[in-house]
């Protein structure tokens, strides 16, 4: 959650304080200046986020680990994790790396789909 905030924060920055500054001189409220002027240039710093937030969610890995190690029973085993078991754990090498080839392929058109969805909002600058 704190990589998510930095990276907002790093977009907030990027907003010159001249456009709010126009934008009340023109009568603007707080939420106009909000959905007219910080939303959309945040807009690629939100893509980024919701691709990279999409990713970490598809491959969590480390946290099942240390935190249940994908119990009670296989109630909270990630494919990850069962693609890490079965290989390393069960001896099936070649079906889990087929596996693995797969799911990465998976999580590249998650993320290249999100990603043609929400350049659309993006804003020329």
């Amino acid at each position: 959650m704190s990589f998510n905030t930095i990276l907002y924060l790093a977009g907030l920055v990027t907003i010159s304080e001249d456009l709010y500054e126009a934008a009340s001189i023109d009568g603007a409220g707080v939420w106009t200046k909000f959905w007219k002027i910080t939303f959309p240039l945040i807009a690629p710093f939100f893509t980024i986020n919701m691709v990279l937030s999409l990713k970490n969610f598809l491959m969590v890995f480390d946290q099942i680990v240390a935190l249940t190690g994908g119990g009670p029973g296989k109630s909270t085993e990630s494919i990850s994790l069962l693609i890490y078991r079965g290989g390393f754990e069960g001896g099936e090498f070649a079906y889990q790396s087929a596996n693995a080839v797969i799911y990465f392929i998976v999580i590249i058109v998650f993320s290249v789909i999100q990603l043609k969805f929400l350049n659309k909002r993006e804003v020329e600058n």
